[in-house]
Order: C-alpha cells, then structure tokens, then sequence
C-alpha cells in the first residue's frame, strides 16, 4: 500500500501545511541568528537551527509540502529578508535541507513508534548534512575554494568537514532535532491535527521499507543532489549570480532583525487562526449532518 493512498490531504490543507511551515521555521531560524555560538579550541558548537520545526511537520503532516515550505521559509525570513540572499548558492541549500527533511518524514510510518522517529529524523539529517559536507570538500578538491588548514595539504578539509559534521549531528542535531521531535511527535499525533481540520496519518497501515525508498526516489535524490552540487560550485566561481547584500541595512542597524522576525510570527498567527476556523466549520458540518 503506498503513502499516498494511506494518507491524503486537500489542496488547501497541503497549502496550510506549506505555509506554517514556511513561517514556523523562518521565524525559528531568525532567532538562531540572536543565539552566540561557543568556542572550544578549534570547535565551534553553535545552534544551526530548530529542524525539529520542519520534522515534527513533516512526519505528522504531509512531508513533501512541509519540507519545502520549511526550506523556502528559511530563503525568505533568514536570507531575503535579512539581506543575506546567496544568489544561486542557495539552491544547494534548499535541495539538500528539503530532500533530508522529506526523507525523515515518510521513513516514519507509524508516529507513535519512538524507533521509527528516530531513525528517520537520523537518516533525514544525516542526508542534509552529509550531502553538505561533499558540496564543501568537492568545491576544495575542484579548486573553485580555497582551504588549506595545513599548508600544502589539501586533503586536510576531510578533517575540517568531518569534524563540523558530527558537531551539526551530535550537538544541532541531537539538542535541536532529535530530541524535541521525539518529544512533540507522539504528543502532538491525534491531537493537533482534528484542531486545525485535518485527520491524522494512519499508524496502523504497515509497509516495508522498500516500498519506500523506491528506484523513482532514488533517481530523483540523485539528480537533485547533482544540482545542488552544480548550483553551489556555480556560486563560487566567475557565473555566479543573483546575490542580494543590500547596503541600507547597515545604516539601519542590527535591530532590523525583528522586521522579519514579526511578519514570521504574524503568517503563523493568521495561519494558525484560519486552520482553526476551518476545523470549527468542519465540527458544525458533521453535526449538522448528524
């Protein structure tokens, strides 16, 4: 039995669900930007971001439009909106965070089985991050970078992208993904959804993990792996093109910030209220059947 006819959303619940998830996120990774990192020796431990936003969406929700709206989100309020846009760089970015998030979401089947959430959230962030760290050690190795930790040995970012890896796994990852999800998940399964119109993701229909990770999926995460490392070698050479670094934000002041921040938190309030209206017109209508 696939997914899709497991479970099912309308057009414009698939629209609520993209546009939460863009606005949650986007505000989240805004507030990552208030948030010092921590310097110990030559390992930085920073909070990279809040996923547990987007995985907590895509597994109790629809992962396709929660994956995307969480990685658009991120472009607009932390990027765009910021004046921090990379230009075709960000194409890499988006590819790589939207497939590792949509991967967790439908390696999950059951929501309440606290197994199946962790290995999917583990799988999902090690494909984004993964996928990352090639995009970094490539650009080195193909000369379109420059990075010599050690003079003359190019081959030493493996260390450096090794290590910056299992920080974002053990320390982003685990706090900030991990974690959270295994809490909200089972919490949240059966009781968010009938709040905001929706039913939940049946848990009681079981499939093999082959029918998941399909041949089709496979091809599709290669290619769009390919672009994204495509795109990303393209940023940092001479074709690079679309960036945006406007020039009145400095005048402006770092407390621009919070133009952003308020019309993330604005999206998500009138969201969230037009979810609920929609479920409360859903409760009459069945009465009113009844």
């Amino acid at each position: 039995m696939s997914i899709q006819k497991s479970y099912q959303l309308t057009q414009s619940q698939k629209m609520m669900v993209f546009i939460l998830s863009m606005s949650l996120y986007g505000l989240s990774n805004m507030f990552t930007e208030l948030i010092p990192s921590i310097q110990l020796g030559f390992i930085e431990l920073s909070v990279e971001y809040f996923a547990f936003i987007p995985l907590t969406l895509c597994i109790l929700f629809h992962p396709l439009y929660a994956a995307v709206g969480a990685a658009l989100g991120e472009i607009i309020f932390g990027e765009l909106m910021l004046g921090q846009f990379g230009g075709i760089g960000e194409v890499e970015k988006f590819i790589t965070f939207s497939l590792g998030m949509f991967i967790a979401g439908i390696l999950v089947r059951n929501p309440l089985n606290r197994k199946q959430v962790t290995f999917g959230v583990l799988a999902g962030l090690l494909i984004h991050h993964l996928l990352g760290t090639i995009v970094d050690i490539g650009k080195v190795w193909i000369g379109v970078e420059e990075l010599e930790a050690i003079s003359g040995l190019a081959e030493s970012v493996i260390v450096i992208e090794g290590i910056a890896l299992l920080n974002d796994l053990l320390f982003s990852g685990i706090l900030f993904a991990l974690l959270p999800t295994l809490y909200l998940v089972p919490r949240l399964y059966g009781k968010i959804e009938p709040l905001l119109g929706m039913k939940p993701r049946n848990n009681k229909v079981h499939y093999s993990l082959g029918q998941i990770v399909t041949p089709k999926l496979v091809v599709i995460s290669v290619v769009l792996a390919t672009v994204a490392f495509l795109s990303e070698f393209l940023s940092e050479s001479d074709w690079a093109f679309g960036e945006w670094e406007p020039e009145f934000l400095e005048t402006i002041g770092s407390w621009f910030i919070w133009v952003p921040i308020s019309a993330a938190a604005l999206i998500s309030v009138i969201m969230l209220i037009v979810m609920r209206s929609k479920s409360k017109s859903n409760v009459k209508e069945l009465k009113n059947l009844g």
